[in-house]
């Protein structure tokens, strides 16, 4: 299959043909799987049992240089779980999530029937993407904002929505040190450059990590790609490209959780998902400026310049208007099932 196959098979809405309840439940996790991870490890495993899934870490897929703590691993089971839940809900059937914490976690969406409700959000689901390009630096209108600010709170976790563009000034100076931080770090440059899928047939064969051309570079052979990445990805360059694109953006969201553990960060991922999905239905783009949450150095320092106290920054995220970019794959379901006992 060619990328562009694999990309028209996988990011489409079903045909609501689903014959059995076993097909329905594998449909749900489809769609789940639709959610955004870290470099796009997809770091989750997903359990059937009888009235619920089960979503837990895989913990063979951790970052563990841009996220040593597993806070972005955690986020990416909450981003899938609202994934999971908006699409259960359009099957009739009702997802409640909730986090139990024992031994590495688990988030579990409990399915109970319900009268079939599908959203604007849940439309959105496969249209969403993180779109790593400039954008075209229009204002949002105060209905939009709003929108947003819902979509984007929820339990012990809030949003602040920057588009006054002195704070936004202020919050790029704190994603340039970060960034500067993380491509002197020679293992940083390492784990990214394991991520990246440099060709589409090499994004297709393995299913998950970041396809350089969503990233704004051109597909090539590994050979070539790893030679380009490391020849080109330099601080001076990056940094240029990240103020640029932050200056192209209408905003800056911050999203705060009132404690720093694995269930707010895991409600932060389901807040986060809900905020991207009705921004796509919206019309608008969205992409993660998260190094000055990941550097652990930066962190307190841009933790306090938003006036914290208390709680924890967990994902800066820019917005605008745009134009969608390639798309970054994903393994099957049969690969993330844990089989039945």
């Amino acid at each position: 299959m060619t990328y562009e196959q694999s990309v028209k098979t996988l990011w489409r809405h079903g045909d609501g043909q689903a014959s059995d309840r076993a097909a329905r439940l594998k449909e749900l996790i489809r769609y789940a799987t639709l959610a955004p991870s870290s470099h796009n490890t997809q770091c989750w495993r997903f359990r059937v049992t009888d009235d619920a899934i089960g979503i837990l870490p895989d913990l063979s897929r951790r970052t563990p240089v841009v996220d040593p703590d597993d806070h972005h691993l955690y986020v990416s089971l909450g981003c899938a779980a609202e994934n999971l839940s908006l699409a259960a809900r359009a099957f009739g059937m009702s997802g409640e999530v909730t986090f139990h914490p024992a031994g590495d976690g688990e988030v579990r969406v409990t399915l109970t029937p319900c009268q079939p409700e599908p959203s604007p959000l849940f439309e959105a689901i496969p249209a969403r993407q993180c779109t790593r390009t400039d954008y075209d630096g229009t204002p949002l209108v105060d209905n939009e904002l709003s929108l947003l600010q819902a979509a984007g709170t929820g339990k012990g976790v809030s949003i602040s929505l920057l588009t006054v563009r002195e704070a936004m000034e202020n919050v790029l100076e704190y994603v340039l040190q970060a960034n500067s931080l993380q491509i002197g770090n020679r293992a940083f440059r390492q784990e990214l450059e394991n991520w990246i899928r440099f060709g589409g047939r090499e994004a297709v064969e393995a299913g998950d990590g970041l396809f350089a051309r969503s990233m704004g570079s051109p597909a090539t052979p590994r050979w070539l790609g790893r030679w380009l990445f490391r020849t080109l990805f330099r601080q001076g360059a990056e940094n240029a490209k990240v103020a640029r694109q932050v200056r192209s953006s209408a905003g800056i969201a911050v999203f705060i959780s009132a404690a720093d553990d694995r269930a707010h960060w895991v409600e932060a991922g389901r807040c986060y998902q809900r905020f991207a999905l009705q921004a796509t239905a919206l019309g608008i783009c969205n992409a993660f400026i998260n190094q000055p949450v990941e550097e652990a150095s930066v962190r307190p320092a841009f933790a306090e310049a938003l006036g914290l106290v208390g709680g924890r920054p967990d994902l800066v995220v820019r917005f605008g208007r745009g134009k969608a970019m390639p798309r970054s794959l994903r393994r099957p379901v049969e690969a993330v099932l844990i089989p039945a006992s």
